[in-house]
């Protein structure tokens, strides 16, 4: 698929997984939204990567569970960048504590992000994605992997996956496709955030390619989707490098 002349938003797009995704779909020759949370400088220098790989970018800052100021950030792409062809939801955080003790303060901030913010981006893609354009949500292959004191993040993500195959059905009279990405581990900040390098080699292992996946690994498969891969649609695709 020619993806030159369509516009990309990416929440999350300021950092990991979501940047990689966002200079991805530059190269590929989307133009390029990044809506961030907090961290402006990081913006900044991930629009300088989109226009690197010859592509517009701006930053936004917004907050994806709030529906008012992610409105705003719409409004504002189509002003600057042109009507929306691709969507990927990549903000999300991540809190990790046995069940026994968790933080019901921790549990509500990432269901207000990973599933609130899910529903809130979702609900105003599916109002303003053009025809032949993508929804790509983020889950977690932990989902299916089962680590220990990952079950508050997992849970958020399981109502992700819930998500996904209804908003392909509600979406399908407009040729947009929906899917999410449930990454395995990944070498980015969240990722390596109060883990001890005996806990991250064990991780590691969890792949028969014995590493991490990388954010670029995981980028190549939004690409796919939010490009050429016309013909997923509803589905929650692994990139793990067959961890299990």
């Amino acid at each position: 698929m020619d993806t030159a002349s369509r516009t990309a938003i990416v929440t999350g797009g300021s950092r990991g997984i979501g940047r990689a995704v966002a200079v991805r779909l530059a190269a590929a020759g989307q133009d390029v939204a990044v809506v961030y949370s907090s961290n402006a400088k990081e913006a900044d220098a991930a629009v300088g990567e989109i226009e690197a790989a010859g592509a517009r970018g701006i930053a936004l800052q917004a907050d994806v569970a709030d529906e008012d100021t992610i409105a705003g950030a719409f409004d504002t792409v189509e002003q600057r960048l042109g009507p929306i062809d691709v969507v990927v939801n990549a903000a999300g955080i991540m809190a990790l504590q046995p069940i026994r003790e968790l933080d019901l303060a921790q549990l509500d901030r990432q269901l207000r992000t990973n599933v609130r913010g899910t529903f809130v981006t979702a609900k105003e893609a599916a109002r303003r994605i053009r025809p032949g354009g993508a929804f790509v949500a983020f889950s977690t292959s932990v989902t299916r992997l089962h680590l220990p004191a990952y079950g508050a993040y997992a849970a958020t993500k399981g109502a992700v996956e819930a998500l996904i195959p209804i908003l392909a059905k509600e979406m399908g009279d407009r040729d947009v496709t929906v899917n999410a990405v449930a990454p395995g581990p990944t070498a980015t900040e969240l990722f390596f955030e109060g883990k001890s390098q005996q806990v991250i080699d064990r991780i590691a292992g969890l792949s028969p390619m014995n590493r991490l996946g990388t954010p670029e690994d995981v980028a190549e498969l939004v690409a796919f989707l939010a490009g050429p891969g016309r013909w997923i649609n509803g589905q929650i695709v692994f990139a793990n490098g067959g961890a299990a």
